[in-house]
């Protein structure tokens, strides 16, 4: 092992910790400890490639990205699963098919307000409000200080309260208008 492998080792030992506590709220606790060893091994195989001179930086944002994409694939199967459950749940209709439809609608609009924040503020609302991460590990895996995460985050509540409230307001004109009829 060269010293700059061993120095690895002694970086990954100190923050495995906190590294550990930061994709513990992406994925499931049985899945943190795979992933911590997998960050290992890519950051350990990537010495001959690269020359790394942040250790904990780059050992930090592979496990953030190891576990994203964890978390997505387990997304992906949990959205082909709930499909089958919703599928079964329609058949009993144990469910009103409106008030899922809405809701489904409701999601596809906030997605796409979200969708349209500035990148480094979209990203650090949607670590704090999908992943659940705290601001300082945002403020970490993005490189910017918790006070510029706590201001991205804020205006993206901001934003997305205000276009949501502007879109209830226009349905509500619209349903008002469509219940009244003309006499001509």
């Amino acid at each position: 092992m060269s010293s700059d492998q061993f120095g690895l080792l002694e970086v990954y030992e100190r923050a495995r910790r906190h590294i550990a506590a930061a994709i513990r709220s992406l994925v499931r606790p049985a899945d943190v400890e795979d992933i911590l060893q997998e960050a290992f091994l890519r950051c350990y195989e990537s010495k001959d490639e690269t020359t790394i001179t942040h250790h904990q930086s780059y050992l930090y944002r592979t496990a953030i990205n190891l576990a994203i994409n964890h978390s997505t694939r387990a997304e992906n199967r949990l959205t082909t699963s709930l499909e089958a459950l919703d599928a079964t749940i329609q058949l009993s209709g144990e469910l009103d098919v409106e008030a899922q439809s809405i809701s489904r609608e409701r999601l596809a609009l906030y997605c796409g307000i979200v969708s349209e924040l500035p990148s480094q503020c979209r990203r650090a609302f949607i670590l704090k409000k999908v992943y659940g991460l705290s601001q300082r590990d945002i403020a970490k895996f993005l490189n910017i200080s918790e006070n510029t995460v706590e201001k991205h985050i804020a205006k993206g509540i901001l934003v997305c309260t205000r276009k949501m409230s502007e879109i209830d307001e226009a349905d509500s004109r619209r349903h008002q208008s469509d219940g009244q009829v003309s006499h001509g």
